[in-house]
């Protein structure tokens, strides 16, 4: 799962670690879609990455709260997991999608981003395993909290 940007050109952070691992077919697959809107997924192969694709998809930057920003981060999630589903992919790993330079709140992100992929594991079958991989201890608390709360 790749926390890309709309152009899908690579950048820092998830998406650069992703393509400097991946090599360089996943960029020239990004460069034949060419643009992904806030809120949706498209999926490349893996390339050089245990994964066989990579799911990229893109959050939205964290304004007020009041852009629409909540219901283009669950789309984003949920359209990852379609993407995954129609691959038929059993697992999917994801990380804290615009929780990052994206501004957007750990505790709100962590909500939508659990509450999504439980909801949607609860309607959807195929799916089997759903991994949040965090960067560092503050994130992986919130998580693990905003999990309890919710379940």
């Amino acid at each position: 799962m790749n926390a890309a940007n709309s152009g899908l050109r690579g950048g820092g952070g998830v998406d650069g670690a992703i393509h400097r691992a991946g090599g360089p077919s996943i960029m020239e697959e990004c460069r034949k879609i060419g643009y992904c809107p806030t809120g949706q997924a498209v999926i490349t192969a893996g390339g050089n990455l245990k994964a066989k694709y990579v799911i990229h998809t893109v959050g939205p930057v964290y304004k007020d709260g009041t852009k629409g920003e909540a219901d283009l981060l669950k789309s984003a999630y949920l359209e990852s997991l379609k993407q995954a589903a129609k691959k038929e992919l059993k697992s999917i790993s994801f990380p804290a999608i615009s929780a990052g330079i994206y501004g957007y709140p750990l505790n709100e992100a962590a909500h939508i981003a659990l509450k999504t992929a439980i909801d949607y594991l609860r309607e959807n079958k195929g799916i089997e395993l759903v991994r949040f991989v965090l960067f560092g201890g503050k994130i992986y608390d919130v998580f693990s909290e905003e999990l309890k709360r919710i379940m």
